[in-house]
């Protein structure tokens, strides 16, 4: 049996869980894995190995951590030397150079959890989910010097809901992944698939999101709001004031009620919840973390309060 020979290049828990249903395939080796250096987390900021790392640590499968795999003269030669077939990205974190996407026989797979050319960039889960959209998907393509430019491989729908988190579907992206990775891989290898150029005219593009688009402005509608928590969960969250205490806003539903109260208002509150004004329906905040506090029930916290609840709009 001819297997191929893969290089795996990824960062974070979805390329972890990736990776490890790729280790399942007999017909696919994986000669070793780049991923980020380690950095420090938690409040002890003690020095942690990304989760690719481990998994492939406790495999036995070699690991290098370049600072810039663009800059590591030393490591681009090494990876010449493995003659691997596909080198396959996801969620790596880095750019790569030219040099590097001629390295593998076949050429670079990466994966990326939209349809593309929609939401090119770093952010496509969460920026879909933002912006409402209730259809998304898996894009595996050959990558390019372009930022998500290169031709298509495969693509699969997946269904957005209307309380599907950031978190809910990136598990979700993480179970398809495997599959339609190891369908690109046969396909360029057989030459089965031809890839197809993107339409680049109709590209979108999902950036980070900035500080500031993680405050929720009660003015807009409770729709909209709703899709920024769930887009935000479970980080970075989205965010409001009360009495200058920066409150995490974990887990929403839209009331489908109108109110005429001044946005950001508490209209009422029962065990479902608060009930908030905002600029047409009402949002019902069932979950929430006071900074410097464990994660709550809304009803819970609500009652502990005092004075009358106004959330700052912004």
């Amino acid at each position: 049996m001819n297997r191929l020979k893969v290089i795996f290049l990824g960062t974070p828990q979805i390329a972890s869980n990736t990776l490890s249903k790729l280790l399942e395939y007999e017909d696919i080796e994986i000669l070793a894995v780049i991923t980020q250096p380690d950095k420090p987390a938690g409040r002890g900021h003690k020095l942690t190995s990304p989760p690719v790392k481990i998994l492939a640590e406790n495999n036995n499968i070699p690991v290098f951590q370049p600072i810039s795999i663009r800059k590591d003269i030393n490591l681009i030669e090494t990876l010449k030397l493995f003659h691997s077939d596909f080198f396959i990205t996801v969620a790596f974190g880095q750019i790569l150079s030219q040099e590097i996407l001629d390295i593998p026989k076949y050429g670079t797979i990466n994966l990326h959890a939209s349809l593309l050319p929609k939401y090119r960039g770093a952010n496509p889960i969460a920026r879909a989910i933002a912006n409402g959209e209730t259809t998304t998907g898996i894009t595996t393509m050959l990558t390019s010097i372009g930022v998500d430019e290169g031709n298509i491989v495969l693509t699969e729908e997946i269904t957005i809901t209307e309380n599907m988190t950031t978190l809910d579907l990136t598990t979700k992206v993480s179970e398809i992944a495997p599959e339609i990775l190891y369908k690109s891989l046969k396909g360029l290898s057989t030459q089965k698939i031809k890839p197809i150029p993107q339409n680049h005219t109709q590209a979108t593009f999902a950036p980070k999101f900035s500080k500031e688009e993680t405050y929720l402005d009660f003015n807009k509608s409770a729709k909209e709001l709703h899709n920024l928590v769930r887009a935000l969960y479970p980080k970075p969250s989205a965010n409001t004031f009360f009495n200058k205490t920066l409150i995490k806003i974990l887990e929403t539903e839209v009331i489908d009620e109108n109110s005429s109260n001044l946005a950001g208002t508490v209209i009422r509150t029962d065990k479902k919840g608060i009930y908030i004004a905002t600029g047409n329906k009402i949002l019902l905040i069932k979950t929430l973390k006071p900074e410097g506090k464990k994660e709550m029930n809304a009803y819970a916290w609500a009652c502990g309060i005092s004075t009358p609840i106004m959330f700052n709009s912004f």
